[in-house]
């Protein structure tokens, strides 16, 4: 393996592996998914090598795709812990628990594009979508979270 992979994915890894990591766990709401899901991304792209020609976004798209099926098979969604490294604050709990009760491709789209800032299009990418679609479920996961969160107050 070359020497630019490897420390495009170590620059990556510094500059982003918590970001994504917390993109992840907003994603599915399980520590351990979020994990798993942000070290197997980062495995298959050592395994791949100079085939991937866009190192972040790759790496970003194959955690939330680990993610989507790991949930698939637990179906369903752990409760946050109140313990770890990452403890959110009160505000952050409460997005995160209005989050959870989103359904996946509206959660997946809002912390996407709203917190890991991918365009619509990137966004599409990663949920395996369209971005009209990934449109649709952004407009409908904003209105729910609006909704969710002024319950909460």
């Amino acid at each position: 393996m070359s020497v630019g992979i490897r420390g495009d994915l170590e620059r990556l890894y510094r500059e982003q592996g918590d970001r994504l990591w917390r993109a992840v766990f907003l994603y599915s709401g399980d520590r351990e998914i979020a994990g798993d899901a942000v070290a197997e991304a980062f495995a298959q792209a050592l395994r791949r090598g100079e085939a991937i020609r866009s190192v972040d976004r790759w790496v970003w798209a194959v955690a939330f795709r680990v993610a989507a099926g790991l949930l698939k098979e637990r179906r369903r969604v752990v409760p946050l812990p109140q313990s770890g490294s990452y403890e959110p604050t009160a505000e952050m709990a409460e997005v995160t628990e209005a989050l959870r009760k989103l359904p996946p491709k509206q959660r997946g789209a809002i912390v996407l594009r709203y917190y890991a800032d991918c365009s619509l299009k990137e966004t599409a990418a990663i949920l395996d979508s369209t971005a009209a679609a990934v449109g649709v479920h952004l407009t409908r996961a904003r209105r729910r979270l609006r909704t969710l969160l002024e319950e909460s107050e």
